[in-house]
């Protein structure tokens, strides 16, 4: 024989749920009141169609704005395929940008950071 299914949401329980969002309790201290998990009580509030309210994590009504990213000092309309592009610094700081020396013939890099980047006997032979 089947169980009779017995609801956690009683008429008392929907009456002090409906109370308590009013007052402005959050979700979890409205669900530690009513004896009911937190995620119970948001799907309640959300079915029964109760007003939204501001969420708590906001705390402004400030505009936040994006954060840019900082150029190089290496603009795009002075890049080309001869200028080395060994990034120097931290690409979050404003003082960022590339080595823009001279390159070595069919490496990306200048001399001193072909040096670096190539670090095995046959890449410097051949470089």
């Amino acid at each position: 024989m089947a169980e009779a299914v017995v609801s956690v949401w009683t008429e008392e329980r929907l009456g002090n749920l409906t109370r308590l969002w009013t007052d402005g309790l959050s979700i979890t201290q409205i669900g530690l009141t009513i004896g009911l998990s937190r995620n119970a009580v948001v799907g309640k509030v959300h079915r029964m169609g109760l007003p939204k309210r501001q969420s708590p994590i906001v705390r402004s009504d400030k505009p936040v704005e994006p954060k840019r990213r900082k150029l190089s000092p290496l603009t795009v309309a002075d890049w080309d395929r001869n200028k080395c592009c060994w990034p120097i610094g931290d690409p979050r700081e404003s003082d960022f940008h590339f080595c823009g020396d001279r390159i070595r013939e069919g490496r990306p890099y200048c001399a001193s950071h072909c040096e670096k980047a190539y670090t095995n006997t046959r890449e410097r032979s051949a470089a």
